[in-house]
């Protein structure tokens, strides 16, 4: 579709459907500027390997034993609240206009906090779950995100292997490390000796950026910052 027609489509669409914000229903903005400023933000000092809120600012207790391929995870929002209900209108009810909101708040969050990288790349789904979904809900938030910090974004590199139960139905971080041990790799060297910036929706554990990283650093990536965003504290 040409971008003019898909403009005039798009206009005629939100008269018919007026879009409305998940959070309150206030006509105008699937996200509208009032329920924008009560997102559950994550405070610092932080951790600063895994992002986590931490008080002395230096490496939590949990990252000093981890042996981590990530080099560090930064996130705006706690996965709570309204983020929480955005995050899964996006993911699990093809509200894929959403991305677009989602991604300038990410946008926002890297102006006032910078996270340095020269590529992004998304955190892939298997083959199957992209057929069952439709769509990869990361790599939407990546190319809105990308437009706006204008970075190049590689997302046919880094592929999932091994099909897993989804992260969320896993019990603990022991379950979350065997579930995706191995999933990833890369399918050429494309990212070898870049500085990645890797975008996910939600982190838990961080265990899934953790194997996406240890993928991409074995075909040759300089460093791996992950950025979601929000994640479980």
């Amino acid at each position: 579709m040409l971008p003019q027609a898909a403009k005039l489509k798009g206009i005629a669409l939100d008269f018919l459907f007026p879009r409305r914000c998940v959070g309150c229903s206030r006509e105008g903005d699937l996200l509208c500027y009032s329920c924008r400023q009560q997102l559950p933000k994550i405070m610092p000092p932080l951790c600063p390997r895994c992002g986590r809120t931490q008080s002395s600012g230096i490496l939590c207790p949990s990252c000093v034993a981890w042996r981590a391929e990530i080099d560090s995870i930064r996130s705006p929002f706690r996965f709570e609240g309204l983020i929480r209900e955005a995050i899964h209108q996006l993911k699990y009810r093809n509200l894929r206009a959403l991305a677009v909101p989602l991604a300038q708040l990410l946008h926002d969050y890297l102006v006032a906090s910078p996270v340095h990288g020269e590529v992004l790349v998304p955190v892939p789904l298997h083959p199957k779950r992209l057929r069952e979904r439709g769509y990869n809900q990361s790599s939407l938030l990546t190319r809105e995100l990308g437009k706006l910090i204008n970075l190049p974004v590689v997302d046919d590199c880094l592929i999932r292997q091994k099909y897993a139960p989804p992260q969320a139905r896993t019990s603990n971080v022991d379950e979350r490390l065997s579930n995706v041990a191995g999933a990833f790799t890369c399918r050429d060297q494309r990212l070898k000796g870049k500085q990645i910036l890797l975008v996910d929706d939600v982190s838990t554990s961080g265990a899934t950026l953790d194997a996406c990283a240890g993928a991409l650093k074995a075909a040759g990536a300089a460093s791996v910052r992950g950025l979601v965003l929000a994640r479980e504290i």
